[in-house]
């Protein structure tokens, strides 16, 4: 193992998270703060308790799951992105780095920016609404395995997409939208029993429940289906994007 390449590159990916430390840090936190706004007081007056929690704690762990989905795609995806564009990837595909190595690095730097973030935001969600978390480990570790999980899926998109619009396509339009619609911000057993069927095809609705049960023991689902789900998302992005550096997919002309 290489680990001085290793912690080189993922010490310039966190350097980065410096230079935009408005835009990557402060700006989510102000929208998590309006979201609080919105849904906590307008929504939250309609609809006291969700499962026997205050509804602006309930959608805590929706909107750190929100957050940390959308940023752990973004930072892995833009990481590999730019020295593709730059052409600079030739020399890191060059250098005595292996194909594990040079995954563990960016989606190392991609989860860590997003973890950190997720804790931000929910020390934020303490000065709004009382928490507890039943199950510290459980969040520890579906925040961890989630985190890691959604990096290799940006880090995929990153090898993929051939401009930046490609680039912001799946996370705006397929991440986002999938998330809203995964029960954030409501329990789908609320939901009429066809949209509820419908709901569990949604794959993010595993991740939201087995991240609230973590915090008040509560699910939609079982959480030993929300782990499965979780482990699998890993395994598969894991595999495609050994496959991308392995074959050279897209980034060997």
């Amino acid at each position: 193992m290489n680990w001085h390449a290793v912690r080189s590159i993922y010490l310039f990916e966190m350097a980065r998270t410096r230079r935009t430390l408005l835009q990557s840090v402060l700006a989510p936190v102000i929208t998590t703060t309006l979201y609080f706004v919105v849904f906590g007081s307008a929504i939250g007056a309609r609809i006291p308790e969700v499962e026997g929690v205050s509804y602006g704690a309930f959608i805590v762990p929706g909107l750190i799951m929100l957050n940390l989905l959308t940023q752990s795609v973004s930072n892995a995806s833009f990481g590999i992105f730019f020295p593709k564009f730059s052409r600079t990837i030739y020399e890191l595909l060059s250098a005595p780095v292996s194909h594990f190595e040079i995954v563990l690095s960016y989606v190392g730097a991609a989860a860590t920016k997003a973890i950190l973030l997720s804790l931000i935001i929910l020390v934020t969600a303490t000065f709004f609404v009382p928490l507890r978390i039943e199950h510290p480990l459980w969040m520890v570790g579906f925040l961890l395995l989630t985190a890691v999980s959604f990096s290799l899926l940006g880090f995929i998109l990153g090898i993929w997409a051939d401009n930046f619009e490609k680039l912001q396509l799946v996370p705006l339009l397929i991440i986002t939208p999938l998330t809203f619609l995964g029960g954030s911000f409501y329990s789908i057993d609320m939901l009429p029993a066809g949209w509820r069927t419908v709901s569990l095809l949604n794959p993010v609705v595993y991740l939201v429940s087995g991240f609230r049960w973590s915090f008040y023991g509560t699910a939609d689902v079982g959480v030993g289906v929300s782990l499965a789900m979780t482990l699998l998302f890993l395994a598969v992005f894991a595999g495609v994007a050994r496959w991308m550096l392995r074959t050279g997919y897209r980034l060997k002309p």
